[in-house]
């Protein structure tokens, strides 16, 4: 799976929507596939048009975790999204997650603005529920 430093630096080199749209797909599809059983109602992220399915992992101090996630969708652009949200926010403890705003990066590597209103609705949805999950954790 791609670094965030690697999309930001993917996406600095295409110029134009097109190619950063297959872009986003690509990564989709080197995403690694959820589990069927991991494909549950408790995963399923509310808010999106297309399904979406988020896992959450947590290692170490109990008080600050560091955090991990799995994801999949049934769309391919959207599921290139998941992909770009897991690289966000996976590896990082819940402190570092819940303070870090992920559409401040969507934005500087042109995400957002051309997306379509649901599908920006749905990266909010992604984004909300692991900030969400990290403020529980670090607060617990």
């Amino acid at each position: 799976m791609a670094s965030l430093d690697q999309i930001i630096d993917d996406f600095a080199f295409l110029d134009d929507w097109e190619d950063r749209y297959r872009y986003v797909i690509e990564l989709g599809k080197a995403l690694p596939d959820l589990a069927d059983e991991k494909r549950t109602s408790e995963n399923k992220v509310m808010g999106c048009a297309s399904q979406v399915w988020l896992v959450t992992h947590t290692t170490g101090d109990p008080d600050n975790p560091v955090m991990s996630f799995e994801g999949d969708s049934d769309a391919h652009i959207v599921r290139g999204l998941v992909a770009i949200v897991l690289a966000t926010y996976s590896g990082k403890t819940a402190a570092e997650i819940a303070g870090l705003d992920a559409f401040e990066i969507f934005s500087k590597i042109g995400l957002v603005e051309n997306l379509s209103s649901q599908r920006s609705n749905g990266l909010r949805s992604m984004v909300n529920r692991i900030r969400e999950e990290a403020t529980i954790r670090a607060a617990a």
